[in-house]
């Protein structure tokens, strides 16, 4: 769900960018009514660049027909597939219908019912088109100016579902063809820009693509995407912290010791190597995915729910971070094991690949709320469970009132917040177990989403294209957090010694290096293992 209270009226706020320190009927099934009472999205063109690819057939398309099920798209849009390959509007239908389909055979979780429904599909498909071109032609661009303005004052979003290195001539053509020129006065339509990871791979490669793009859009146009954020666990975290008495008082340095962040993947490479050659598990998931998460938890609380005062607080957040150094970071590269063969195995590796594909780190905010709180990160492929949680750990109470019980130690106060691919919370603390003797048991209190709420079907774009047709830029980045970040782990991608950084192997199907347990020992702390058993035993009625 959005996190702006009133999901229909978008932002006015025009989301200046910082420079950063760095020394249908509205419903197309009628038998459905608007999701949760929220309100269709305005009409719009959503031209996709990329439209043969994976991201469009596997996320895309599946988050569009979710809305459309659920009676958030108008009557009036428009879907336009722009790709390289000619081929007829009907043959890219079929395909698109074709993926959806085993989509709902395989991901029962993915759509309403398990199934498609076939008036909502129709609904989808009669407002499919495909055009055939090459990304950098001119000739693309001005077809679809002409397309465009047989509408007067229509209103556009342009989604680049392509690799980085067409960021830059993809936006600049839109520009240069007057295709992001928004209209005047209350008749004039929007024009927004969505593009997805990797936003550049360091500091320096961020600013260049940022001051490009900026030189052709606003920064209110550009919407930078991170499907993480989509996640509605992601988005309830900020319901745990600012909607509870029970924790947000205590969400400080006085209370709480530590924080792990995981995202911990059983599979490898997948066929991706030749991607994950050139950019690593550290470039993949550090400083955008796991520091989102971190932003989430420990941004300070907004004065509202508005998109920029948000991102205000994040964006102070991520200038926060104490930047990172080699001996803050560890790399593994998971090796033959019982999970699986070695990444060097794998094909389009090559044969002395220092790619890392595990990436763990210990990251420090400076400010007032978390002076001496370490938050460790980490990520990974071939680990030992498929497991993406927060894990926020609270200071000991005094011992002194069990020392003369038969008390070894007491179990830290965790709370966990499950976001992949259990959706809940957990609370670990301490009672005392039955019978005569004053002896302290560990239990856990837990909570999953599908005990409380009906499942609803969501492959996590769905939020962040709404929010973008209703012009809601609250779950997406702005530039200055993008260059932030980047900027907080440069000296760990261009060591000032000049060395690179050492990478660590690890059986596959282990918890990772050896040496990433090293990191958390020397400050008297242990990572949480990824095989912790659930919790699994429920109050009897």
């Amino acid at each position: 769900m959005s996190t702006t209270p009133n999901p229909s009226a978008p932002s006015t706020q025009s989301g200046a960018a910082r420079t950063p320190s760095c020394k249908v009927s509205a419903s197309p099934h009628d038998a459905v009514p608007s999701a949760a009472g929220k309100k269709p999205a305005p009409p719009c063109t959503l031209v996709i660049f990329g439209a043969g690819g994976d991201l469009t057939r596997r996320l895309l398309m599946p988050a569009l027909y979710n809305l459309a099920v659920d009676g958030l798209l108008d009557e009036r849009m428009k879907i336009i597939g722009v790709n390289h390959g000619a081929r007829e509007t009907g043959e890219w239908v079929e395909e698109l219908h074709k993926s959806l389909q085993q989509f709902a055979a395989d991901k029962a979780s993915t759509f309403h019912a398990g199934k498609l429904d076939d008036n909502a599909w129709n609904w989808v498909a009669q407002r499919l088109e495909y055009m055939a071109g090459e990304f950098e032609a001119d000739d693309v661009f001005t077809q679809l100016k002409q397309r465009l303005d047989q509408q007067p004052g229509s209103n556009a979003i342009f989604y680049l579902a392509v690799g980085a290195r067409f960021f830059k001539p993809i936006s600049e053509r839109l520009g240069k063809a007057g295709l992001l020129k928004e209209g005047d006065g209350a008749n004039g339509g929007f024009r927004r820009l969505v593009i997805e990871k990797p936003f550049g791979t360091d500091l320096a490669s961020a600013r260049d693509l940022n001051a490009h793009i900026l030189s052709y859009a606003s920064e209110s146009q550009i919407y930078r995407i991170d499907h993480f954020l989509g996640k509605d666990t992601v988005q309830s975290i900020l319901a745990v912290r600012f909607a509870n008495a029970l924790f947000e008082p205590i969400w400080r340095r006085e209370y709480i010791d530590s924080v792990q962040i995981t995202a911990a993947e059983t599979i490898g490479v997948e066929g991706r190597a030749r991607f994950y050659e050139q950019t690593g598990a550290f470039r993949d998931m550090m400083p955008n995915h796991l520091f989102q998460l971190l932003g989430m938890v420990a941004m300070e609380p907004p004065n509202s729910f508005d998109a920029e005062a948000v991102r205000n607080k994040k964006a102070e957040l991520f200038d926060a971070i104490q930047p990172l150094t080699p001996d803050d970071v560890v790399f593994g590269q998971y090796q033959k094991g019982p999970s699986g063969i070695g990444y060097l195995e794998e094909p389009d590796v090559a044969a002395n690949s220092t790619t890392e594909t595990y990436a763990a780190a210990r990251v420090f905010v400076e400010n007032w709320r978390w002076a001496g709180v370490p938050f460790y990160l980490r990520t990974g492929k071939r680990l030992a469970a498929r497991r993406t949680e927060i894990s926020v750990q609270l200071k000991p109470v005094p011992f002194l009132l069990f020392r003369d019980t038969p008390v070894d130690a007491l179990t830290p106060n965790v709370l966990t917040l499950r976001i992949d691919p259990s959706h809940g919370t957990s609370f670990d603390f301490n009672v005392k177990t039955p019978g005569p003797v004053m002896q302290i048991g560990a239990v856990q209190s837990s909570f999953d989403y599908n005990d409380f709420f009906a499942a609803h079907a969501n492959v996590g774009y769905e939020t962040l294209l709404y929010d973008c047709m209703l012009g809601d830029a609250t779950l997406f980045q702005r530039a200055d957090s993008i260059e932030t970040s980047w900027c907080a782990v440069d000296d760990v991608l261009h060591p000032k010694n000049g060395g690179a950084m050492a990478v660590h192997g690890y059986a596959a199907g282990s918890e990772g290096p050896a040496q990433a347990d090293a990191l958390l020992a020397r400050d008297g702390r242990a990572w949480r293992p990824l095989q912790q058993s659930a919790p699994v035993r429920k109050s009897q009625e």
